[in-house]
């Protein structure tokens, strides 16, 4: 009994998030379509800005329904083990655009025979999540590194830059649904990408962390696999 109630109000937590996240572009999307009413208004401006209003709802939508997979259990995470380097290789190739226009750096450091317990599919999804959460946050001029080796029996994947950094006190709640610190309030983005990256790699064994960077700026993810 205590487990149902446990599970009935993380579900009635998580639906309240999600109306309130999908409240506020929903809002935002309204402003528009009654301003592109008004005389003299730049209808070609209003309709992009809309777009985008749209794309980040498609956005939210999407990652709350591969969480709800992740959770149910329905979506496989781990069979067998894939080499890490073709992996981040593509993801590095379809983001480099991206990363140009947010003026950052993004460089593999993968040893060629490292490899996870991950789908190829959840491997991907990790990654592209844990450099995609580096160009919209660690600021302009910082650069992005993805590495991946042994040591000893654990398999370590992780994303560090040197940009703009977490303060201390907000690490533990970077995977947390929905859980954006001040900086990122003012950014697009779902909230949901850390959870997702926690749910595969935890489902697959292995732990995640947050910490400061190598050198003590910008923010280090660790994604640890036991052998």
């Amino acid at each position: 009994m205590m487990a149902d109630n446990a599970f009935q109000e993380l579900r009635v937590g998580f639906t309240a998030a999600v109306s309130h996240e999908l409240r506020t572009p929903l809002a935002r999307l309204l402003a528009l379509l009654e301003s592109a009413s008004l005389p003299g208004t730049d209808t070609d401006e209003l309709l992009g800005q809309a777009r985008v209003e749209v794309e980040q709802m498609t956005e939210l939508v999407d990652d709350i329904l591969f969480l709800s997979e992740l959770e149910s259990g329905r979506a496989v995470v781990a069979l067998g083990g894939t080499r890490v380097a073709p992996i981040v290789e593509g993801v590095v190739a379809a983001l480099q655009q991206r990363v140009e226009r947010a003026g950052q750096e993004l460089v593999a450091l993968v040893e060629p025979d490292a490899d996870v317990p991950l789908r190829p599919r959840m491997l991907r999804v990790v990654v592209e999540n844990l450099v995609t959460n580096t160009i919209r946050y660690a600021g302009e001029g910082a650069r992005c590194a993805v590495s991946a080796r042994r040591e000893g029996d654990i398999a370590l994947l992780s994303v560090a830059d040197n940009g703009a950094g977490v303060p201390e006190d907000e690490l533990g709640r970077l995977f947390e649904r929905f859980y954006r610190g001040d900086r990122a309030r003012t950014t697009h983005g779902t909230g949901l990408g850390l959870a997702i990256v926690k749910h595969v790699v935890t489902q697959a064994g292995g732990e995640v962390d947050a910490r400061p960077g190598p050198d003590g700026a910008g923010l280090e993810i660790r994604c640890r696999f036991p052998r």
